[in-house]
């Protein structure tokens, strides 16, 4: 059982360096503008335009999230998984602990 603590000990610390969490789905855009002489008519779109689609209040919305900060946003959600990664590890542990206390 001591193993099985250490191991959760150390997940449950992990958890904490996961502070760049983004819970969203990732959507990169290409547009067409109002310049009818513009290359983005023949077919060259401009973009891409980066967005994270979250919920809010029961609903989806897009949040736009500008170039310099594209890098973040792809590790928050790269915390996020290891998060729901962690969170199904620390699961199966605890189910394992409640069953060696039992016996």
């Amino acid at each position: 059982m001591k193993k099985l603590l250490h191991k959760r000990a150390l997940l449950l610390e992990e958890m904490g360096t996961l502070s760049l969490l983004l819970h969203g789905s990732w959507v990169e855009r290409y547009s067409t503008c109002a310049r009818p002489e513009c290359k983005c008519r023949q077919g060259q779109r401009h973009g891409p335009r980066y967005y994270l689609v979250v919920n809010e209040g029961g609903y989806q919305r897009q949040k736009y999230i500008p170039n310099s900060q594209v890098a973040n946003a792809k590790v928050g959600l790269t915390h996020y998984k290891r998060l729901q990664e962690i969170v199904d590890l620390v699961t199966q542990l605890n189910l394992l602990i409640l069953k060696e206390a039992r016996t």
